[in-house]
């Protein structure tokens, strides 16, 4: 009796070519679009694998004209760059950094705004005090004029306080032949007075008051006796 399996020639070849060959699914790359590089495929072997499986499902590909349009392949790169390439955390960087440079601009504007109130603060804070200082440098003054400021201890203590108060920013205006201004001036007293030759405007004759001024503020307009010119 003869062993029909033993008689059967086996060919090696074709048992090495069938254990070499890979079961199971095949699955192949088709996107026209490299998806870690974002660039277009050439006729390598994505163009390859394209070819074997329309062989392989029998599909007959035909493409008018020279094949696949430069038209095709700008439209899947920017349905990439719209679907794909657009990743998630770069708009929230460039949201984020919009929010960073807004905040650093309310920033600037609050410390300017800060610094220019500190300065007027500060300049309101003197302005207050040199106003209770007034009668006190009303009566140095008054006393300037009577003389009774020639010289001594009280003179020195007068003079320290005017060069304090100059240091400040404190100004002291009016002088007798002064244009009256009623902008800076007021006239508490009209008399009859000789006036200098060609003085067409009325004029302060005495100063009753002088006025104060620190930077752009007026503490106190000087108040002035006036007279009118001879017509």
């Amino acid at each position: 009796m003869t062993d029909a399996t033993s008689s059967t020639p086996v060919d090696p070849e074709r048992v090495g070519s069938e254990q070499s060959e890979p079961t199971g699914p095949r699955v192949t790359d088709k996107r026209r679009l490299d998806p870690e590089t974002g660039a277009v495929r050439g006729a390598g072997a994505g163009q390859d694998g394209v070819a074997a499986d329309a062989a392989e499902a029998g599909a007959d590909a035909t493409v008018e004209g020279e094949g696949v349009t430069d038209q095709v392949f700008e439209d899947d790169f920017a349905a990439l760059v719209q679907d794909e390439a657009v990743h998630p955390d770069t708009t929230l960087a460039a949201d984020l950094t919009r929010d960073l440079q807004r905040l650093q601009a309310e920033y600037v504007n609050y410390k300017k705004r800060v610094d220019r109130d500190r300065a007027m603060h500060r300049d309101l804070a003197v302005a207050n005090v040199v106003e209770l200082l007034l009668p006190v440098l009303d009566d140095i003054h008054l006393a300037r004029q009577h003389g009774d400021l020639e010289g001594g201890p009280f003179a020195a203590i007068a003079d320290k306080l005017d060069a304090t108060l100059t240091k400040i920013g404190l100004e002291r205006f009016g002088q007798p032949g002064d244009a009256f201004d009623p902008n800076i001036h007021e006239a508490l007293m009209h008399v009859e007075a000789e006036l200098a030759e060609g003085t067409e405007v009325t004029t302060v004759v005495q100063v009753l008051q002088p006025g104060y001024t620190m930077g752009d503020r007026m503490i106190r307009v000087a108040r002035v006796a006036v007279a009118d010119p001879h017509t």
